[in-house]
């Protein structure tokens, strides 16, 4: 029952909520970003250069087995999912910038994810299968965050007094819907969750909430608004474990290397609340 909520459910509930995301847009959103892409550049320097090297210093330090340490890597590589453009949207979040740089990102992995995990096999477990991201997958990302959106976008387009109106009812059934989510993704992965939480919760929780960190503390640094700055954390502290689990299954033929992507999918989901709780208390309407 919970593998059918999250294989089946996951991308249809994701897929209405990223309708709602589209009714709260406007083009205009997406040609504020174009004249300043600051934002974007960090976000993109910390998904691409600053995690990769926080990840392999945490499986060094926590002295994984190879086959999980590569599992790692290869999560860190692995671009935002969909659930990064919802956390976004739930906490306040630049919703345009986020899925820009969902869309980027999917893209840009099709050249980084291969080069990342072979750098990490070549390391970590000399002699290990090399590989290639498979385009289909990139192109099914893209389409779940773009496709639901540009509807939303249209009926927003023809209908503005509709889409003002469900602003709040999406937000509120999106909490509904993520609530569900996290049942079932627990559920699904119940057994998973138990057997290899001694391995690898602390480094999945320890590497969630310094992904979550490094994407919000460093846009603030350099000045970047909160809410690009909320985007740009969810972006790059919520990977696309789901791609990263097909990855080390299907074109790696190694399920174990799946484990640490597994456990994450389920710990991301409470962690990422909690986290935007801590940074937008007390905050809305700040800039």
């Amino acid at each position: 029952m919970g593998s059918a909520i999250t294989v089946i459910g996951l991308p249809i509930a994701l897929g209405i909520i990223m309708f709602g995301l589209g009714l709260s847009l406007s083009p205009g959103d997406f040609v504020r970003i174009g004249r300043r892409p600051r934002a974007v550049a960090v976000a993109l320097a910390c998904q691409l250069i600053l995690l990769p090297l926080v990840c392999f210093g945490l499986v060094l330090l926590f002295r994984l087995p190879p086959v999980l340490a590569v599992g790692m890597m290869l999560l860190a590589a692995s671009p935002g999912g969909t659930t990064a453009n919802l956390y976004s949207h739930l906490f306040r979040g630049d919703v345009a910038l986020n899925i820009s740089l969902t869309a980027i990102n999917s893209v840009i992995a099709v050249v980084s994810l291969p080069i990342v995990v072979n750098l990490s096999l070549a390391l970590l477990q000399p002699g290990g299968e090399q590989v290639g991201l498979q385009f289909s997958k990139t192109v099914e990302v893209f389409m779940i965050v773009l496709g639901p959106v540009v509807l939303g976008m249209l009926v927003r387009g023809l209908k503005p007094a509709f889409a003002a109106a469900m602003d709040k009812p999406v937000r509120i059934a999106s909490v509904v819907i993520l609530t569900l989510v996290i049942v079932g993704a627990v559920s699904a992965q119940f057994d998973v969750l138990m057997s290899n939480l001694g391995a690898l919760a602390g480094i999945v929780v320890t590497f969630c909430l310094l992904s979550l960190g490094i994407g919000f503390l460093v846009p603030r640094l350099l000045k970047i608004e909160r809410s690009q700055s909320v985007a740009s954390a969810f972006e790059v502290g919520l990977h696309n474990a789901t791609l990263a689990i097909v990855i080390a299954r299907s074109v790696l033929q190694n399920p174990d290397m799946s484990l640490p992507a597994a456990v994450y999918g389920v710990l991301m989901f409470p962690l990422a609340a909690a986290f935007g709780v801590l940074i937008t208390r007390g905050k809305k309407g700040a800039q």
